[in-house]
């Protein structure tokens, strides 16, 4: 592509980030701006990019969804033999980043992933649509298949199988939870001057600092 982007930029308008606004909660505060993401009408206001590292220091990143915040950190759920699953089994450390364009805002979580119990593994995956148990149920995720029609027959076998019946909670599937020792707000602000405040855990609680954009 022999483009020209440099004329394709944005400026940002949104009120400034105080540290009034924010408190001294991240928690509370991510609560509040992803509460203002969904009411935006944004697509998918709980997708966030996760970024992972490899043996040999390479970072990975792709974008799941957030499906529980609560005190224990951020949860999703995927195929533990993913890439991913196989980089946090020997480097749990990772990064969230979620970005809500139409306010202008991203917000990036540091710190270390475990697995979830399997009883509440299993509890999530009892409540997703039968077509997402199904494709979890058949897909080897991050594996090399021949062609898509692999997958769908897979799938339609997967689907005749188990016509009557409850489908199972693979083995190789569940949840993680990131536990974050460092949450940054950015707000994006006029001529670029852009709002950073972070977060980084201490022992009982938590320091705030602004920093230069």
């Amino acid at each position: 592509m022999n483009r020209d982007l440099h004329s394709i930029r944005r400026d940002y308008q949104f009120e400034d980030l105080l540290e009034d606004s924010v408190g001294n909660d991240p928690f509370a505060f991510f609560d509040h701006w992803l509460e203002q993401a969904i009411a935006s009408n944004q697509e998918d206001p709980t997708a966030m990019t996760i970024s992972t590292v490899d043996d040999s220091g390479q970072p990975h990143a792709r974008v799941v969804l957030l499906k529980q915040r609560d005190d224990a950190g951020f949860c999703f759920f995927t195929n533990y033999d993913s890439d991913k699953g196989q980089q946090l089994a020997k480097n749990n450390k990772a990064c969230l980043t979620f970005f809500w364009p139409a306010l202008s805002r991203q917000v990036r979580v540091e710190g270390e992933i475990k697995k979830i119990s399997r009883e509440d593994s299993e509890h999530y995956f009892s409540s997703r649509p039968r077509g997402s148990q199904l494709a979890a149920y058949i897909s080897k995720q991050s594996t090399t298949i021949n062609n898509r029609e692999t997958l769908k027959n897979a799938y339609k076998e997967a689907e005749d199988n188990f016509s009557n019946q409850k489908v199972p909670c693979p083995d190789n599937w569940g949840g993680y939870v990131l536990a974050p020792n460092y949450i940054e707000f950015w707000q994006g602000r006029p001529s670029r001057l852009h709002d950073r405040l972070c977060f980084t855990k201490q022992l009982e609680s938590w320091l705030r600092e602004r920093k230069a954009p």
